[in-house]
């Protein structure tokens, strides 16, 4: 049986307009063999959830670079839940102070990365990360 490949959704939430981080590790998980499927600028978290159930995703990653990312976060991780679909792992990164880190953590987002984080530290991650999960064709 061949394991279908990783899917991540990669979502720009809210009004930041702001995307070249966000294309580049699009850009480097594709270039790893993932799945990608960007959605562009300024997404709701009912947008990037329907997306992310739309596409059978293993793992929604989130850039945000706006400071609204404990609401954003929360809104997306509140919605999968509500539509049984906490098993799409949550990740993300941009301008996200290190202070809340840990809290984002404790509400259920798998990692965050912070400037200087490497492409081929997020694609590692994430194939590291998403190797546990169950093959999206048997969920």
């Amino acid at each position: 049986m061949t394991q279908t490949p990783l899917r991540v959704v990669v979502a720009k939430p809210g009004l930041d307009g702001h995307d070249r981080g966000a294309k580049v590790v699009a850009r480097a998980l594709r270039d790893a063999g993932v799945e990608v499927i960007y959605t562009g600028l300024h997404q709701t978290p009912e947008q990037i959830v329907e997306a992310a159930i739309a596409e059978d995703a293993d793992a929604v990653g989130l850039s945000v670079l706006s400071g609204a990312h404990m609401t954003l976060f929360r809104r997306v991780l509140d919605l999968l839940e509500q539509r049984d679909a906490r098993d799409i792992v949550v990740f993300g990164g941009g301008i996200i102070p290190e202070a809340d880190i840990g809290p984002l953590t404790e509400m259920g987002v798998a990692r965050i990365f912070t400037p200087g984080a490497t492409t081929a530290e997020i694609t590692e991650w994430v194939r590291t990360a998403l190797a546990d999960q169950p093959d999206p064709a048997t969920r």
